[in-house]
C-alpha cells in the first residue's frame, strides 16, 4: 500500500468512535439490530430524500414517498428520475462491495442513469466547482483520475484504520478527486454508507444523510476546511457527528418505545409517569405560547430537541396537539 490520504486521529475523533461503538452496542443489546420492513423502509425514503435534496432535488418526503411507492407525482422529470435512480442504487447496496472499483461505477450508472451522458465511467473532462465566477475547487484532472481512484480503493482495501473513519476518509478523498462528471456527492455518501454497512448491518438503513441534510452548510464547510489543510481531519470528524447523532436518535427511540410498551401492557412505572408529565407539560406549554419552536420546548422541558419532536409527534397522533397555519408563521393549539 502506497497511497496513505492525509487526516489525523485527534481526541475529538476518538472520542467520537468510542460513544458510537457504544450507542451500537446498546442497539444490539436492545435486540433491534433488524428493524421491521416498515422501519427499513421509511429509513430508506429518509436517506433517498435527504441526499438528493442535498443536490437541490425539489421533491418533498410525501412526494418522494408517493414515487418509492409507485403513486403518480406531479412534479420535474429530472427530479422524478434521480430519486427513481436513487432507489434502485440503494436496494444494490448488498450486491456492492466497497473495495471493487468495477461496482463504484456500477453505483454511479444506476444513480445517474439518464441524468448525464458518463454514467457509470470516470469522467473525460476536467471539472472545478464554483462559487459564482470562483473557483472552490479543481477535481483531479481527467487523465489522472483512473490512477488515483485505484489507488484509494487500494488503500481502502489494505488500511487497519477503523470502518467508521476509513468511510469519512473514503467519502472526503471521493469528493476532493471529483471522479465523475456529476453525482459525485450522493455516490461519495451512499459508498459511505456501503463501507459502514459491511462493518455493521444497521448502518444499511441507518438515515445519516437526513442529519447531514439538517446540518449542510457544516457539511460544505468541513469539505473547505479539509481542503485548505490538506487533509480529511475536519471532515471526518463531522461526518463522525452526524453519525453519533443518528445512532443516539435509535437508542432515544428505543428507550421510548420502552415506555410505550410500557403503557401497553397497564404498567405504570416512573418512566411512564415521566413521559406523561412531560407531554403535559408540553402541552401547558403551547397553551402560554402558541408559537413557540421546538428547540424552545426542548429547551423549556430540558431535554434533546429530538426527544421533543418525539413528544410532540405522539401528541399530534393521539389529536392532542395541532399545528395551523405555514411552518414559519403558524402555531400550536393544545385540545
Amino acid at each position: 500500500m502506497t497511497y496513505q490520504p492525509p487526516f489525523e486521529l485527534n481526541n475529538e475523533i476518538i472520542e467520537l468512535i468510542a460513544g458510537i461503538a457504544q450507542n451500537v452496542g446498546r442497539i444490539e443489546g436492545h435486540g433491534n439490530l433488524n428493524p421491521s420492513p416498515q422501519l427499513r423502509k421509511d429509513n430508506r425514503i429518509r436517506t433517498i430524500h435527504s441526499s438528493l435534496a442535498i443536490e437541490n432535488n425539489t421533491l418533498s418526503l410525501e412526494q418522494v414517498t408517493a414515487v418509492v411507492e409507485g403513486k403518480h407525482v406531479v412534479a420535474p422529470p429530472r427530479d422524478l428520475l434521480e430519486v427513481q435512480n436513487a432507489l434502485a442504487a440503494y436496494e444494490a447496496l448488498d450486491s456492492f462491495s466497497s473495495t471493487s472499483p468495477d461496482d463504484l461505477l456500477r453505483a454511479h450508472r444506476l444513480l445517474m442513469a439518464g441524468l448525464t451522458s458518463e454514467a457509470g465511467m470516470y469522467r473525460h473532462g476536467d471539472v472545478g466547482i464554483f462559487n459564482g465566477e470562483n473557483l472552490v475547487h479543481a477535481g483531479t484532472p481527467a487523465a489522472y483520475v483512473p490512477e488515483v481512484m485505484a489507488n484509494l480503493f487500494s488503500w481502502l482495501s489494505e488500511t487497519t484504520i477503523h470502518p467508521l473513519v476509513a468511510s469519512c476518509v473514503f467519502h472526503y478523498e471521493l469528493e476532493f478527486i471529483h471522479p465523475f462528471q456529476d453525482g459525485n456527492g450522493r455516490t461519495g455518501r451512499l459508498w459511505q454508507t456501503l463501507i459502514l454497512s459491511e462493518w455493521n448491518e444497521l448502518f444499511a438503513w441507518l438515515p445519516v444523510e437526513s442529519l447531514v441534510k439538517e446540518h449542510q452548510e457544516e457539511y460544505y464547510a468541513s469539505l473547505g476546511v479539509a481542503d485548505v489543510n490538506a487533509d480529511s481531519t475536519a471532515f471526518v470528524q463531522f461526518m463522525l457527528s452526524m453519525i453519533s447523532a443518528a445512532l443516539d436518535e435509535v437508542v432515544e427511540s428505543q428507550q421510548h418505545d420502552g415506555i410505550n410498551d410500557g403503557i401497553n401492557d397497564g404498567i405504570t412505572d416512573n418512566n411512564s409517569s415521566k413521559s406523561e408529565e412531560m407531554r403535559e407539560q408540553l402541552l401547558s406549554l403551547v397553551r402560554t405560547s402558541p408559537t413557540i419552536t421546538i428547540a424552545q420546548m426542548a429547551d423549556e422541558l430540558g431535554v434533546g430537541k429530538r426527544q421533543a419532536e418525539r413528544l410532540v409527534a405522539s401528541l399530534k397522533a393521539e389529536g392532542r396537539l395541532v399545528r395551523l397555519g405555514a411552518k414559519r408563521n403558524g402555531r400550536w393549539e393544545a385540545r
